[in-house]
């Protein structure tokens, strides 16, 4: 379920604040270079958008697999993790394909964070399909 307490316009989307300060972010990014450069030139971008806006974020954070007690390197890097609460994935891809989304599912997964979000900045408006949102 993406919200949490309250009924009607009160109800509020988990992160919310977060997860729109990132899209606001997203789409100044997006808005400067357009669409179809690499993903890492969106990266960089972002990261430093980031941090003129004040948000704490890590990136390109390695991510082992815990297994019988000892942790195990699978090779998983998120890209970016926002305020210790949020799970960014950065694509620059004609479309966002389930495989992205069960990669995304699986860093919420082990990690145990609950909002992730694919920021697809192939397509022509990013608002209007490049953000796909997904909560455990």
């Amino acid at each position: 379920m993406n919200y949490r307490g309250g009924t009607g316009a009160q109800r509020k989307l988990i992160h919310e604040e977060i997860t729109e300060q990132v899209i606001g972010a997203a789409i100044e990014v997006h808005s400067a270079l357009g669409p179809g450069l690499l993903e890492s030139a969106y990266e960089e971008c972002l990261c430093h958008e980031f941090h003129l806006r004040g948000a704490a974020f890590q990136r390109q954070v390695p991510l082992p697999v815990q297994y019988k007690g000892i942790n195990l390197d699978c090779g998983y890097r998120i890209d970016i993790v926002v305020e210790d609460a949020v799970i960014l994935e950065l694509k620059c891809v004609e479309h966002a394909l389930p495989l992205h989304e069960a990669q995304l599912l699986t860093y919420l997964k082990l990690t145990g964070k609950r909002v992730g979000l694919i920021l697809n900045f192939y397509v022509p408006v990013l608002a209007r399909g490049g953000i796909v949102r997904r909560v455990l």
